[in-house]
């Protein structure tokens, strides 16, 4: 018996192409020869470059162009296809899109290579306040953040070796005597399982191995945690933390994406009770208090 998805994936296929003929002319219509060095000429039916003409630029051929936006079932490599989308003056997210149409998954390109946080997003973290908040990528490095979430981790806070706040190096390098995240045991699995999915779009790419590495020399948590090769997806999660001042607070963490900024997200605590709710507001008018560890 067929299935409703095997009898639909012909349409799907169907509908993927036409969308990437009415793209790919869409993009040909908007480039003029002038913008890609190329004479005017004369008696141009319509706007915008030929086929031949954005063939000649991608280094392929016209007929395998023509074929491309009449969305035929042909090989597309992703080498081509970044030759075409460079020819047609693509931005990074028309270049994606017409991978997707194409049928290429387009290929990541780092973490924060087209991450856009622009003022705004501190005005957000800031407004957020009392509740603790913060920007992160797919390392958990802390790239924006508001006072609340500064005093949670406290100015003592141990920084990752490429200089950063890095809110998975606290949890999992800082000693136990002054860590201020409490259910480690808890939260670490599932942390290291979300940072694997993300290092799965990232594979070889210098500046990801290279922060495994740093982790697992500084963590033999971390070196077990990774060899289980668990993988998890970030969705809401419970943590708790030790205040220096106002004592043990509990949240629920809701992560929240950033469409300018690709493989980024917001984390906004929230207190878990009226207890909670209260230490928090206290929090917020204190100083980031560091916890330090005892001597000897």
């Amino acid at each position: 018996m067929t299935t409703l998805d095997e009898r639909s994936a012909p349409q799907h296929q169907d509908r993927r192409r036409t969308e990437l003929t009415r793209f790919l002319k869409a993009c040909r219509a908007r480039v003029t020869p002038e913008d890609v060095g190329l004479p005017p000429g004369l008696r141009r039916r319509t706007p915008g470059l030929r086929r031949e003409e954005v063939a000649q630029l991608a280094g392929v051929g016209v007929t395998w162009y023509t074929w491309l936006e009449q969305g035929r079932p042909i090989n597309a490599s992703e080498q081509v296809l970044a030759a075409v989308a460079g020819s047609l003056r693509l931005d990074a997210t028309e270049r994606d899109h017409l991978f997707r149409l194409a049928g290429v998954p387009p290929q990541p390109r780092g973490d924060g290579a087209h991450a856009h946080l622009d003022a705004s997003t501190q005005v957000i973290l800031d407004a957020l306040a009392p509740l603790p908040a913060a920007v992160c990528n797919g390392r958990y490095d802390v790239l924006l953040h508001n006072a609340p979430y500064e005093s949670l981790f406290g100015a003592d806070r141990p920084t990752a070796p490429h200089g950063t706040f890095n809110s998975l190096w606290c949890a999992i390098t800082g000693p136990a005597c002054c860590n201020t995240f409490l259910n480690r045991e808890e939260e670490l699995p599932r942390m290291v399982g979300v940072l694997r999915a993300a290092y799965g779009k990232h594979v070889g790419e210098p500046v990801w191995e290279q922060y495994i590495r740093e982790l697992a020399l500084a963590s033999g948590t971390f070196r077990e945690l990774w060899a289980r090769q668990e993988v998890a997806p970030a969705r809401p999660a419970r943590k708790v933390f030790r205040h220096p001042v106002v004592g043990e607070l509990r949240f629920t963490a809701a992560y929240l994406t950033i469409p300018a900024a690709p493989e980024h997200y917001m984390v906004v605590y929230t207190p878990d009770g009226p207890v909670d709710r209260e230490r928090v507001e206290r929090m917020a008018g204190l100083p980031a208090a560091p916890l330090r560890c005892p001597h000897g």
